[in-house]
């Protein structure tokens, strides 16, 4: 044997050493996750419900998890400019995106966005899901979901609606109320939701489709009508404010949720484990009641099933925007 021979030879014999070496520190390295704090992008301002929701959930999974959660707050863009920071993280479990409902109307819409949702994020898990309410203003005269829905078709265009925004849950649930209930309703957009409340008690509008968390103290008060919430069950919330589908709309649902989403490809060991994590959590008696507080309940699950949804409300929302010719710029 030459020298050069046995030079080679035990080059070729370290090197698939050391991949055998490699192979379990890199599976290690995948079950010691985490070693480092988590970042919680919120991709809205603080003080929301998807703050105080990822607030929570971030405390609960510190605590599982032996590590900080660290949430940052991206508002912008409608909720883009944060899950876009997400799309574009390593995919290695240190950042991670509290997405809401608005993430399938931006893909719905038509607009050019800078990540592709059913593609560059991984979904991990449904945390949590709404109902709003449809309320109207009380020189409507109307008290029950079937008076209002035969006042619109008796006089299809006169009712105005607000929202906080163009393209917006408010615009586009209200929307498609309307075509399951087959009326025909006036969009008035406006800056922010507690703008349009604002002129629903003064009168300018006659109809809102808010949270029914954020419409709550409004109702009780008697400062607006609470005519149905579209969750599949009424809520604790308002226990005598009747589902829409008992009301007048059979089978009409409609919610926000919040569920855990990070990059594309993240380890699958690791998405398990954030999965298995949120679940537990989401059992806790105290993330319950904080969730009750925000109109919410836990709706624990598998990615695949959180994947479906997402899917699903990606189709909902096209179909509305095509069959009902809405412009979103």
């Amino acid at each position: 044997m030459t020298l050069s021979t046995t030079v080679t030879r035990r080059v070729v014999l370290a090197a698939a050493a050391s991949a055998c070496l490699a192979l379990p520190m890199q599976t290690l390295a995948q079950t010691q996750w985490p070693g480092k704090p988590i970042k919680l992008i919120v991709p809205f301002t603080a003080g929301g419900s998807n703050d105080n929701i990822a607030r929570a959930l971030g405390s609960k999974l510190s605590a599982r998890l032996g590590q900080p959660i660290i949430i940052d707050n991206r508002g912008g863009g409608g909720g883009t400019i944060g899950t876009d920071a997400v799309a574009k993280s390593p995919a290695d479990g240190y950042t991670l995106l509290l997405a809401s409902t608005s993430i399938t109307t931006n893909a719905a819409s038509g607009k050019k966005l800078p990540f592709d949702p059913l593609k560059d994020l991984e979904p991990i898990g449904l945390v949590a899901a709404s109902p709003f309410a449809v309320v109207v203003a009380n020189d409507l005269k109307v008290t029950t979901l079937r008076e209002f829905i035969d006042l619109a078709r008796a006089k299809p265009k006169t009712i105005n609606y607000g929202s906080a925004g163009v393209g917006g849950m408010n615009h586009l649930g209200t929307e498609l109320f309307a075509s399951a209930a087959k009326v025909q309703l006036t969009h008035v957009p406006y800056k922010g939701i507690s703008l349009a409340f604002t002129d629903l008690m003064g009168g300018s509008l006659q109809m809102l489709l808010p949270s029914l968390a954020s419409a709550t103290q409004q109702i009780q008060s008697g400062k607006m009508r609470g005519l149905a919430v579209t969750g599949a069950q009424r809520s604790p919330l308002a226990p005598n404010i009747p589902t829409a589908s008992e009301a007048g709309v059979p089978g009409f649902q409609l919610e926000v949720w919040f569920g855990l989403m990070g990059p594309a490809r993240m380890p699958p060991n690791v998405v398990k484990r954030l999965n298995e994590e949120v679940n537990a959590a989401l059992a806790s008696p105290d993330m319950k009641e904080m969730l009750a507080r925000e109109g919410a309940e836990p709706r624990p699950g598998t990615p695949d099933d959180f994947n479906k949804l997402i899917r699903s409300e990606v189709a909902r929302w096209t179909s509305l925007i095509r069959d009902s010719n809405i412009q979103i710029e």
